[in-house]
């Protein structure tokens, strides 16, 4: 039986993983901003799968509350298996808009700077234990230029590639998850309309999660479920730069005008 911390538990990917490794008998950590709505999920995975679930409410765009959660992750008492650094949000935001600098500051230091450090941490604290895994989410968008939130992506992507190699053969596993389209209500929270895509680009969570696991368990570094989104992540990689360059431009036209 391991023990997972799970940043953003209480919605979206997060708590498709919270549900997924509780339904396999592992005690949770979940982080998340909301005290009352990180109580409930806790109060329910632990009554449905008789584990322990123990919260830590925080703010991770708030840097000593971050730390609270780096302190965690490195104690001996109960200690972590398992990270998923999956929090984070949609960022619907021009680049040119100087009233929403403080929308992509707080992006950078829930997204990066956060994930920065509490891998960091993890890795530390399992290296010297030798063993453990960590999952960092990113996204497909990486791949292409959607503004600042590809720019995060692109970074999220490179960095757990680093530490992963950095922590290769101490028993440490790191994989980056690369999602497509998800279902959750992130895109709404986003305030990016998706109604009009068609249910073929779709993955619902829990397969997802499943998928991502899977390859956890096969060593590998970047886990991108299901076929269609390999292919167009494959495209995305490794497509002649000016046809990305127009596809992102039309895809972030569209957004603006809705």
């Amino acid at each position: 039986m391991a023990r997972a911390l799970i940043t953003g538990a209480t919605a979206g990917i997060g708590n498709a993983f919270a549900k997924e490794l509780a339904s396999r008998g592992n005690d949770l950590v979940l982080v998340a901003r909301d005290r009352e709505r990180l109580e409930a999920t806790a109060a329910e995975l632990s009554q449905v799968h008789g584990v322990a679930v123990d919260v830590l409410p925080a703010d991770l765009s708030v840097r000593d509350e971050v730390l609270q959660v780096a302190a965690r992750l490195e104690a001996d008492a109960d200690p972590v298996d398992v990270l998923i650094n999956n929090a984070g949000f949609g960022l619907h935001a021009s680049l040119l808009d100087a009233s929403l600098i403080e929308s992509h500051e707080r992006a950078l230091d829930v997204m990066c700077l956060a994930m920065l450090i509490l891998g960091g941490a993890a890795g530390r604290a399992m290296k010297a234990r030798g063993r453990g895994r960590i999952i960092n989410v990113a996204s497909t968008s990486g791949a292409i230029f959607t503004g600042n939130y590809s720019a995060i992506k692109a970074w999220t992507r490179t960095w757990s590639t680093g530490l992963a190699l950095e922590l290769k053969g101490t028993g440490v596993q790191v994989t980056t998850l690369l999602p497509g389209w998800v279902r959750t209500e992130f895109h709404q929270r986003a305030g990016i309309k998706a109604t009009n895509l068609p249910p073929v680009v779709w993955i619902d969570a829990d397969v997802l999660v499943r998928q991502c696991l899977a390859d956890v368990a096969r060593g590998r570094i970047e886990s991108v479920p299901t076929l269609k989104w390999k292919i167009a992540l494959f495209v995305a990689d490794h497509g002649p730069r000016s046809f990305i360059r127009w596809f992102s431009h039309k895809l972030s036209a569209s957004r603006r005008k809705r």
